[in-house]
């Protein structure tokens, strides 16, 4: 009897931390968003779906849909477009691949306030290292957190310098498990180099294109740490990502219900996507060579 219970008492500790910090939570905060609550009142009334009615009529909400789906829409092709011609590039194991390959994923494991603020450094208007050399081609300074439509193309760019590093090393992973015995035969028909990309590397890494299509999809849509930093939302609301709006209402105007009923309906969101590039695409993926 003790040797049956032996796994389940091994898992423990992991199953209520798990419980602790992630499914405890997640149902309060579904609980919560059908309540109206401030951080300090004792009571938490019931609302029902009121919480839920006044952000499907706030402008903020839509603004934050709109951003955040146009960031996605930008950021993850550009991302998984040079994550995979880069793995394609660094695939050899030569020295100087494996150097560049920690280079390109340095990034992914420092800490993103850090990235954010040298990059606030580098893309600020008066003392910046972008304006400097626009400045010694003898070009005008441009305001890039200050101008809405470029404020965005900074983020996607750092967000992309941050996360490409990660992509590159799950594509190389793709790539080393495609036979070589493929390539040989696309070879020998004359398939030339792009032809053999085209018709042999990219179809067969298609289940880590997908995987990764998830992954940063999901990422995109949670973006927040490096909207704070560098831009708070602004100019005009031109980067007020989902999570950036969730924050606000929660934690800046203490309205935790509806805090509750974006974060639920952010959720809600994702699985949707999830569902639907599982339809669309995922149909698609084949796992055999």
């Amino acid at each position: 009897m003790s040797r049956k219970l032996t796994p389940y008492l091994l898992v423990a500790p992991l199953i209520v931390f798990i419980a602790c910090f992630t499914y405890i939570p997640i149902f309060t905060s579904l609980d919560l968003s059908f309540r109206e609550w401030d951080f300090l009142s004792a009571g938490r009334p019931w609302v029902g779906l009121d919480n839920y009615r006044q952000l499907l009529v706030s402008h903020d909400f839509w603004n934050a849909l709109r951003v955040t789906t146009l960031f996605v829409v930008i950021s993850v092709p550009i991302r998984l477009v040079l994550a995979l011609a880069a793995a394609n590039f660094l695939l050899r194991e030569t020295r100087s691949s494996r150097v560049l390959r920690a280079a390109l994923f340095l990034p992914y494991v420092t800490s993103t306030v850090s990235i954010a603020v040298v990059f606030s450094w580098i893309f600020a208007t008066d003392y910046g290292m972008a304006n400097a050399v626009l400045q010694g081609l003898g070009l005008p300074k441009i305001g890039w957190l200050q101008d809405p439509t470029l404020a965005l193309l900074v983020i996607v760019i750092v967000n992309t310098w941050k996360q490409l590093g990660y992509d590159v090393i799950i594509y190389i992973a793709g790539l080393q498990a495609v036979p070589p015995e493929l390539y040989d035969a696309a070879a020998v028909d004359g398939g030339g180099r792009w032809h053999v990309f085209r018709r042999v590397t990219v179809p067969l890494v298609m289940p880590t294109t997908y995987f990764l299509l998830v992954i940063s999809v999901i990422e995109a849509f949670q973006i927040f740490t490096i909207v704070d930093v560098m831009t708070r939302g602004g100019p005009a609301g031109a980067t007020n990502m989902l999570v950036s709006e969730l924050y606000k209402i929660g934690f800046s105007l203490f309205d935790i219900g509806q805090g509750s009923a974006l974060a639920v309906l952010l959720f809600l969101l994702l699985v949707v996507l999830a569902l639907v590039k599982s339809r669309l695409i995922g149909r698609k993926v084949h796992y055999e060579a």
